[in-house]
């Protein structure tokens, strides 16, 4: 298949699937290697934003998916009578974070982190998509571990985790230490 076709091929694949397609799939479905595969879908993305198009594709993690482009969201919104979500609250966006960055996390960890109980926003960020279960820890109890979901990527404009920015580094470390006072 020339190269064309192989870029129309993955484009109908994207479309066709609506979800997110793992590279390793599209590469097994055309016969071509994964490193091909990224290099065709990276052209396919930037002839799509620079055409100017109502869809793009994006990249999670090492899948790829073609989604409506941002700019025309209020359009959508009103032909499919979507109510607009309504903003994450502090303490969900702080669950989230907590989350993110030390998954996978069991409902105590983060409770330990944030000093409070969480089980309701924890219950909310399930039911929006941005968590899930991931499996149970081998403790007494055998409780939950939670961690992100391909929508948490989606909704952040994240391609993968790696994409989070850095956590500030503790403060007291680049403060210069204290001489002792002198004695005269």
């Amino acid at each position: 298949m020339s190269e064309i076709n192989n870029k129309a091929a993955i484009e109908a694949i994207l479309f066709a699937n609506g979800d997110s397609v793992d590279a390793a799939r599209i590469a097994q479905a055309l016969e071509l290697s994964e490193q091909d595969v990224h290099a065709l879908a990276q052209e396919l993305m930037e002839e799509y934003s620079t055409s100017g198009r109502g869809i793009t594709i994006i990249k999670l993690d090492d899948a790829y998916q073609m989604v409506s482009s941002k700019e025309y969201a209020p359009q959508i919104r009103t032909v499919m009578d979507l109510r607009r979500n309504t903003p994450l609250s502090q303490a969900a966006l702080e669950v989230l974070a907590v989350v993110a960055y030390n998954q996978p996390v069991t409902k105590a960890f983060v409770e330990q982190v944030r000093g409070v109980d969480c089980s309701g926003v924890i219950g909310s960020l399930t039911a929006k998509g941005l968590v899930e279960e991931k499996g149970r820890l081998e403790l007494p109890g055998r409780p939950l571990l939670y961690g992100t979901t391909e929508n948490f990527l989606r909704c952040f404009n994240l391609q993968s985790l790696d994409d989070l920015p850095p956590l500030p580094e503790d403060e007291k470390k680049d403060e210069p230490e204290e001489a002792p006072p002198e004695e005269n």
